[in-house]
C-alpha cells in the first residue's frame, strides 16, 4: 500500500481536531479562569468604582440636559445605583460607594454651579 500526500494530509488534520476537541473536554473553562483570586478580585473592585463613576457622568449628563433654563439639574445618589444596576448589571450597589463616586465627579464637573445632589449626606 502507498500513501499519497492527500491522504497523509487529510489524516493529519482529523488527528489535530480530534485531539483539540479531547483536550477542549478535558480542560473545559480552564482558560477563562483567573490564575490568583486576588488578581480577579482586584480587577474586579476597579471595574467597580470605574463603572460606579461612568454612572456618575451619566446621570450629571442626563439632569443636566433635562433641566430647565435657570433651574439647577437635580443630581441623586439613587440615580447613580439604579444606572449602575440598570447599564452595568450590578445586582447589589452601595449607596456609601455610589455617593462617593458622584462625589468625584460633581466636583471634577464643577456641578456647584448648576446642580444640587444629595451625595454629600451620604459621608
Amino acid at each position: 500500500m502507498r500513501w499519497s500526500l492527500d491522504v497523509v494530509l487529510v489524516s493529519l488534520v482529523f488527528l489535530l481536531g480530534a485531539g483539540f476537541i479531547t483536550a477542549g473536554v478535558v480542560w473545559k473553562g480552564r482558560a477563562v479562569r483567573p490564575f490568583a483570586a486576588s488578581r480577579a478580585r482586584s480587577v474586579a473592585q476597579r471595574e467597580y468604582a470605574r463603572d460606579l463613576q461612568r454612572a456618575a457622568d451619566h446621570v450629571i449628563a442626563a439632569a443636566r440636559s433635562s433641566a430647565g433654563d435657570g433651574e439647577p439639574a437635580i443630581v441623586t445618589v439613587e440615580a447613580v445605583v439604579s444606572v449602575t444596576q440598570d447599564r452595568y448589571g450590578y445586582a447589589v450597589v452601595e449607596r456609601r460607594h455610589a455617593a462617593a463616586a458622584l462625589r468625584r465627579r460633581f466636583e471634577h464637573w464643577r456641578c456647584a454651579a448648576d446642580c444640587v445632589t444629595d451625595a454629600y449626606a451620604y459621608t
